[in-house]
């Protein structure tokens, strides 16, 4: 029998679409709840303030708001389980993870001979994946004639999509639903705690999933965050769907929902983590306390900083997110974007390439809000750089820069 050392992971700068560098407040939260019953009364307290602050955080006041225990896929999970084989479903994918979404999709939608057919990748004719170039929005004016088309019962979308860096035109997407009469199901992991919005702007939209460990910046296996409106749930109560741990109705009863009212005494579903409860819930009053507006427009800021600095390096940015810089290398670096994040990775700045075609590098700044964690990121991007031979990056120069945009704030 072989026992192993103690594994002991060292701390990385994680600066990639996601996860990002927990708070320590967050971690702190986690490491310091005492040990109790998943059904203790300061957890079931905890639970009911995590609801509240997850309808703060959305803006809405749709009582099904709560958490689905696990990564921001379990959240997806859940919402895209109110989907039943047969249902007309039109989806639109402008990379990996809505890519990924679409497949999900694809295979609740099945029946079983769709399934047959093709197991892992079936392709229900019930099903209409609108697939936009790489690098490329989603806009109103696609998603208008694709519903007008095909005349679904169900629409999805990602609002930002981390694959490619690129925010879709989610007003547009709420306009052609409404006209339609389609159900809405939004992907907000990449969004939630970033952008500023509120989901009662847009009402054609019954079903909101998003993730722990991105704007949120819990751990990741924590809560993914949901939330359904009447006319989602009232749906998936008169039809019932395949699932028992992800089930929108039966989740939420276990936080607190019942008959669509807020009780005092939670139902049971499944067991919960205390750690879990109490570093979410850090994470939730930190987000709230920073404040909505703030944080988004703190984001801007910092992504418009280091949008110019790898400009003036000679990348070419592609994506119009704020949490997240994705971009071409210089002509003579291209086709090395692997071989320099590979480089990056080694020496603990986590950034990441594409996960398709074209690959391209992702730079995120997620919990990275201050001009030291700016600097410090681009520093080690520009040595990334020199490394691979760019010798006209100068990075002293950018460095300047990049403390000018900040000082500029200042004054």
């Amino acid at each position: 029998m072989t026992i192993f050392p103690p594994l002991i992971i060292p701390e990385t700068l994680a600066a990639g679409p996601g996860p990002g560098n927990t708070d320590p407040r967050v971690l702190a939260a986690f490491a310091n709840s005492g040990i109790a019953d998943h059904m203790q009364i300061d957890v079931l307290r905890g639970m009911q303030e995590i609801k509240l602050m997850l309808r703060e955080m959305f803006g809405t006041k749709n009582i099904h708001t709560y958490g689905i225990a696990g990564t921001g896929f379990s959240g997806l999970d859940c919402m895209l389980s109110a989907i039943q084989p047969g249902d007309s479903v039109v989806a639109f994918t402008n990379g990996t993870f809505s890519g990924i979404d679409c497949q999900t999709i694809r295979m609740k939608a099945s029946a079983p001979d769709d399934l047959a057919a093709n197991p892992l990748q079936p392709n229900p004719e019930n099903v209409t994946v609108i697939e936009v170039p790489h690098g490329t929005s989603v806009t109103g004016e696609m998603v208008y004639a694709a519903l007008g088309e095909h005349k679904p019962m169900w629409a999805f979308m990602a609002h930002w999509e981390t694959g490619s860096g690129r925010i879709n035109d989610l007003q547009g997407f709420n306009g052609a639903c409404e006209k339609h009469g389609a159900m809405g199901l939004v992907d907000a992991v990449s969004s939630l705690g970033i952008a500023d919005f509120n989901a009662d702007d847009y009402p054609a939209v019954v079903g909101w999933a998003s993730c722990p460990q991105k704007g949120v910046l819990g751990l990741p296996l924590t809560y993914a965050p949901v939330s359904f409106s009447d006319a989602y749930i009232e749906t998936v109560a008169k039809r019932g769907c395949y699932t028992y741990v992800n089930h929108p109705i039966l989740s939420a009863r276990h936080w607190g929902i019942v008959d669509g009212k807020d009780v005092d005494v939670p139902a049971y579903h499944q067991t919960h983590s205390c750690y879990a409860i109490a570093s979410f819930h850090e994470a939730l009053r930190i987000s709230l306390t920073h404040g909505r507006a703030e944080k988004a427009a703190d984001y801007a800021f910092h992504e418009g900083v280091l949008r110019e600095a790898v400009t003036a390096m000679g990348c070419k940015v592609s994506s119009n997110m704020t949490s997240l810089v994705v971009l071409n290398l210089p002509d003579a670096l291209s086709g090395r974007e692997k071989e320099l994040v590979q480089g990056c990775r080694a020496e603990g700045f986590a950034i990441w390439p594409t996960l398709s075609e074209p690959v391209q590098v992702r730079i995120g700044i997620l919990n990275q809000l201050s001009e030291e964690s700016i600097k410090d990121i681009v520093s080690r991007f520009a040595d990334a750089m020199l490394n691979m031979g760019a010798n006209d990056v100068d990075k002293d120069a950018i460095l300047k820069q990049v403390k000018a945009r900040f000082a500029a704030t200042k004054a």
